[in-house]
């Protein structure tokens, strides 16, 4: 009984170390954006949700990604001059902006066809699945379901999903 004793206050005083350390600082916010959609009004909801998350939380305590693939490719290509100049801006705010190596080999799109600050990754899912292991946030955009009606995010302990529809699927499985 008395080498519990001796435990117990021991193990309080850990508990409560923890905490004073955790209170101390400030939770750095990671987000990783996945664009699939085609279109420069589709591109700018994700550089909008971007912008917001830097916003609310604070361009120095945020990480953010953004990749491209599939029909979001055009995001990151050179072709995509209308929305040049704002992703350069926030590309200078530390958001990477990345291009699925997949999707450029299948619409034979070389890195001198992407955006001069624009990076790549081997894969786009893969991508998310490395960021969700090291506890980022994900953020999809899928406009397919509705395009008529304008996006709402819908956010998840893990996952952030951009749908056209009005109804709430927090905790629902994806």
């Amino acid at each position: 009984m008395k080498q519990l004793c001796t435990v117990l206050p021991t193990a309080a005083l850990g508990v409560g170390a923890i905490t004073v350390l955790a209170a101390g600082r400030e939770a750095r916010h990671r987000v990783v954006f996945e664009e699939t959609v085609e279109g420069a009004e589709q591109w700018t909801g994700v550089l909008n949700n971007v912008e917001n998350v830097q916003k609310s939380f604070g361009a120095t305590e945020t990480d953010i990604e953004v990749v491209a693939h599939g029909n979001g490719l055009g995001l990151v290509t050179n072709t995509n001059v209308s929305l040049k100049e704002r992703m350069q801006r926030i590309a200078s705010r530390g958001v990477v902006f990345a291009a699925c190596e997949n999707t450029m080999k299948r619409n034979k799109v070389s890195r001198d066809q992407l955006l001069s600050f624009v990076g790549t990754v081997d894969s786009e899912v893969a991508e998310v699945i490395r960021k969700q292991e090291a506890g980022w946030s994900f953020s999809a955009s899928d406009l397919s379901r509705n395009e008529s009606t304008a996006p709402e995010s819908v956010t998840t302990p893990s996952r952030t999903k951009t749908s056209g529809r009005n109804e709430s699927t927090r905790g629902s499985q994806w």
